[in-house]
């Protein structure tokens, strides 16, 4: 019996849908494995993630916490977190290449800058200038993070 009309086009679509799902999927689980994966050092990036974020969790108050969920309200609920995890590893690097007593506004807004792609420099000083904080001291970090992103 072979399918023919409606149902062959409805199985069809289903067909599409599927693998396009699961490739979706799979891209972003293959992106999670890489990032995973141990470096020359023995540690991977997140481990490094993680560890700068241990090793400066008591340098953040709440009204840089505050500050920092703010800045990544923009991004959508679901990668909120791991953007979140990121800034903040950035962030505690930052802290403790300086020996950092404490993150400041402008350690937390440059850490955010440096780990923010290129693609979301836009939304990132759209938000900024939404928080009424001038972005000139900044200029140097955007095109900092542009040029080590090229290199």
């Amino acid at each position: 019996m072979a399918l023919t009309g409606w149902f062959l086009w409805f199985i069809l679509f289903w067909v599409v849908v599927l693998v396009g799902l699961m490739a979706i999927g799979g891209f972003f689980m293959f992106r999670k494995f890489l990032k995973a994966l141990p470096k020359n050092d023995g540690k991977s990036d997140l481990d490094w993630e993680e560890y700068y974020v241990d090793s400066t969790i008591h340098l953040w108050n709440d009204d840089q916490k505050a500050l920092l969920n703010e800045l990544v309200s923009p991004v959508p609920d679901l990668f909120r977190p791991v953007a979140k995890q990121k800034i903040a590893g950035k962030i505690g690097q930052l802290a403790l290449e300086e020996k950092a007593t404490s993150i400041t506004r402008e350690l937390l807004i440059r850490g955010y800058i440096i780990a923010t792609p290129k693609r979301d420099h836009k939304f990132l000083r759209k938000k900024l200038a939404e928080m009424e904080i001038d972005v000139t001291p900044y200029n140097m970090f955007f095109e900092e993070s542009e040029n080590r992103k090229k290199a």
